[in-house]
């Protein structure tokens, strides 16, 4: 059951930016990225680390959903509390989530301190954000439709008016569609696919 307080839409960030801070020879290069899952993320700094074999730290926060709740922050081997924190804060400051940064540091041989570190990785986390438009975006449940081939134009009529992503489809005699409904539209997106007899489920 939805309560009424459940947010029904979230802010992120449009599209991915970089943004690079220097402080006494060291780079910190942020990478700003919008998300959909720790998968996603997982994917993204994988390929960041073999674009950049030759930096010292891949320090990053994410936050994902909207309850709060699920967000993860990393120094890597930079000193506790002085870059994922720091990283997270820009992202919670500008109230987005699904929504990751990861920094990429260049050590320039002169060592910065705890108040250094933190004002570089924060800084350049704010570069990025700061260069990159926020939108609003509708919080959606996925769900599995199943419907035969001459039902896809009432089928897809319905996806369009209610504005649902398309996540993946087969198209064939028997059709299969992912997609992810509006929570705030979901009781008549499911009321319209019932009149038409298409089978939706809920992809856990």
């Amino acid at each position: 059951m939805t309560t009424t307080n459940e947010p029904t839409f979230y802010y992120t960030i449009e599209k991915p930016s970089v943004e690079e801070f220097k402080d006494r020879g060291s780079r910190f290069i942020a990478f700003a990225y919008p998300i959909e899952s720790v998968d996603d993320f997982k994917k993204l700094l994988q390929q960041l680390k073999k674009d950049h074999p030759k930096a010292v730290h891949h320090c990053f926060a994410y936050r994902l959903g909207t309850d709060g709740n699920n967000f993860r922050v990393s120094d890597d081997g930079e000193p506790s509390g002085t870059a994922g924190r720091p990283i997270l804060g820009q992202i919670d400051s500008k109230s987005i989530t699904n929504t990751a940064i990861i920094v990429v540091r260049y050590f320039g041989g002169t060592l910065l301190g705890v108040p250094g570190l933190i004002n570089a990785y924060k800084t350049a986390a704010t570069l990025a954000l700061q260069v990159v438009p926020v939108v609003q975006k509708q919080v959606e449940v996925n769900y599995s439709i199943h419907f035969d081939y001459t039902q896809m134009n009432d089928v897809m009529m319905v996806m369009k008016q209610y504005n649902c992503t398309i996540i993946s489809q087969e198209m064939q005699l028997f059709c299969h569609i992912k997609a992810g409904f509006a929570k705030s539209r979901l009781s008549e997106v499911l009321y319209r696919l019932k009149e038409l007899q298409v089978d939706a489920e809920k992809i856990k």
